[in-house]
């Protein structure tokens, strides 16, 4: 069984990391149920264990809060729908590599409910969209900006942290930072691909997609790459 938990007003990040530590290690004892949590941040930019300074371009325009999640540099912030995932991987395969991609096919089918077609790229996690709209990137590929990012952690086999779907974000807040350390690509969201979409609607999207992208017959999603 999965809680679920909406928090309607802006969390902050020390606030958030409480709790999931806090619940990630109540799950490992058995002492409570797997947990997903939906939010939103203040504007603040976090630091993975990958961050390289060089990549905060503009220290002093948010907070930065250095994590001890997988990845780099990362902008969290109001319209942006911040998932937590406390899960079980122990019990879902044992298989981090696996893991990630569910999360990532999670997100890919959550988009889908809006006709938008989200991609996995080799070295690049998180999910993109292509742009053919746009100029050819400097390496003559079509233009692709990220929509969600992908970041998690692990204490004794229970995962915190998560995703970042970006449904309402003012995307100039990124400029402080070279998101996840890619400087080729940009970065997008569901209302700047012309969808007026709200956080409610993801979070049903979210919600219908979930027990698809984690069902033990999407195992094959856990090859790819």
């Amino acid at each position: 069984m999965v809680e679920w938990i909406t928090s309607d007003s802006l969390v902050s990040y020390e606030e958030a990391t409480r709790f999931m530590e806090e619940r990630a290690e109540a799950i490992a004892r058995g002492d409570a149920e797997e947990c997903i949590w939906l939010l939103e941040h203040p504007p603040l930019y976090t630091a993975g264990t990958s961050a390289r300074p060089e990549d905060l371009t503009d220290p002093d325009r948010f907070p930065v809060h250095v994590t001890k999640r997988g990845g780099q540099y990362t902008y969290h912030g109001p319209g942006q729908r911040v998932i937590y995932v406390m899960l079980n991987v122990a019990e879902r395969g044992k298989d981090v590599r696996c893991f990630v991609r569910q999360l990532e096919r999670w997100v890919i089918l959550a988009l889908e409910e809006f006709n938008v077609t989200g991609h996995i790229r080799d070295g690049r996690v998180g999910v993109w969209v292509e742009r053919p709209e746009k100029p050819l990137t400097p390496s003559g590929a079509v233009a692709e900006d990220k929509i969600a990012a992908i970041g998690i952690r692990l204490r004794k086999w229970v995962s915190f942290h998560g995703i970042s779907i970006n449904v309402e974000p003012d995307l100039s807040h990124f400029g402080g930072i070279v998101p996840c350390g890619i400087s080729e690509h940009g970065t997008t969201s569901l209302v700047d691909l012309g969808l007026p979409v709200t956080l409610a609607d993801v979070d049903v999207a979210l919600r219908r997609t979930f027990e698809v992208a984690f069902a033990d017959d999407a195992a094959p999603t856990c090859e790819v790459g």
